[in-house]
């Protein structure tokens, strides 16, 4: 059965679903306390380095975008190194969990969800998204680079935390 020369109907109502569940994931890791999962930040570490390689491609590409990749990078290191030094790590029922900060988090969050929202309302879509500025590089600099440091200084944290609980 040959596959159709249109996309079906349904599928522009089901990026967006899509898109909101993936950030209801991402924020809701964002507050409370969350299990340690070492796989998970080892392939988010793995992730993040490959993306920042193409955010490094980019900025051959985009004209005058280094600026801006470069001062991204450094205000997301910055933020991802307050970040874990605001994160709380802990023994919770045999489990080894951590506490992130909200507040850096939820900031993030906001500042992507923004980025977003004008970029959409101000002609983007999918089409502008084939074509991103220095501004939007700049962000997404920061969002890699904070998420660079916060799972090496996660795995450091954790570690220190040991592999087993103390004894009580």
């Amino acid at each position: 059965m040959p596959l159709p020369a249109t996309p079906t109907p349904w599928i522009p109502y089901l990026l967006p679903l899509l898109l909101g569940w993936v950030y209801y994931r991402r924020i809701r890791r964002s507050f409370g306390p969350q299990p340690w999962q070492p796989r998970r930040t080892l392939l988010r570490l793995v992730m993040l380095v490959l993306v920042g390689a193409m955010l490094g491609v980019g900025a051959t590409v985009v004209p005058q975008s280094g600026p801006a990749l470069a001062g991204g990078a450094a205000a997301g290191l910055l933020l991802g190194w307050i970040g874990v030094r605001h994160t709380h790590a802990e023994w919770r029922a045999g489990v080894r969990t951590y506490i992130p900060n909200p507040w850096i988090g939820g900031v993030l969050t906001l500042v992507l969800l923004g980025r977003l929202a004008w970029r959409y309302l101000h002609g983007g879509g999918l089409q502008a998204a084939s074509q991103p500025g220095a501004l939007t590089l700049g962000l997404a600099a920061a969002l890699v680079a904070y998420g660079l440091a916060y799972s090496i200084g996660l795995l450091r944290r954790m570690a220190a935390l040991g592999a087993h609980p103390p004894a009580a």
